[in-house]
């Protein structure tokens, strides 16, 4: 989640390389910020930060998913997900010389989550588990738990996206991601890191231990 962090990132019992996924979580974001403050510094490209640096940050995103291809061998599908939002988003916003495109991606982004948390858990596939089941061990009730939790909170976040967008500057919006979004939801993921450990699991569930439950 390139734009939003990938969840259960702070707890990772089972999981490799949380540090580099955190980096390339943020890397493209920040990349972003830093390059649109610098040139709107810059008397030459002041008129068109918002549009090269939207082109900067497409690059990044593309360079992330790159680098998880060649190092780890794989593509998380959350990052195929953003990769694609983004390139749309930042295609449309250079295309059409409208940074209202790029500012809507995260509210499109976390919206699209929610829809997709939820549609799955209405079809009994829930694609929290789906998504983390390689890196944690816990009983189903738990992941359906994590599941709703998210939800609600990629449903705030597209929320508070949308009143920052409509209240505040591009740049207070833009500048608002790495310092206001991302200690939010990296705040949310230690709230629930109690609930992960607590139900960790050290060996996968055995089918008699399933029908026991049953």
């Amino acid at each position: 989640m390139t734009e939003e962090l990938t969840p259960l990132a702070t707890a990772k019992p089972k999981q490799q390389g949380g540090p580099n996924q955190l980096l390339i979580d943020l890397g493209p974001v920040i990349i972003y910020v830093v390059a649109f403050n610098v040139l709107q510094r810059i008397e030459a490209t002041k008129e068109n930060a918002v549009y090269i640096a939207t082109g900067i940050f497409m690059a990044a995103t593309i360079a992330a998913i790159a680098w998880c291809k060649i190092k780890q061998g794989r593509i998380p599908p959350v990052l195929i997900i953003t990769g694609v939002i983004v390139t749309a988003f930042g295609g449309l916003t250079i295309a059409l010389h409208d940074p209202t495109f790029i500012q809507i991606k995260p509210t499109f982004t976390y919206l699209f989550y929610v829809a997709a948390v939820l549609g799955s858990l209405a079809i009994r596939q829930n694609v929290w588990k789906l998504l983390f089941g390689h890196a944690f061990n816990l009983p189903d009730k738990i992941w359906t738990i994590l599941a709703l939790r998210w939800s609600a909170f990629f449903a705030f976040q597209a929320v508070l996206n949308e009143v920052i967008r409509n209240t505040q500057t591009f740049e207070f919006w833009l500048n608002s991601r790495p310092f206001i979004v991302f200690p939010l939801t990296i705040l949310f993921a230690v709230l629930n890191t109690p609930i992960v450990l607590k139900h960790q699991r050290e060996e996968p569930e055995t089918a008699a231990e399933t029908s026991q439950g049953a």
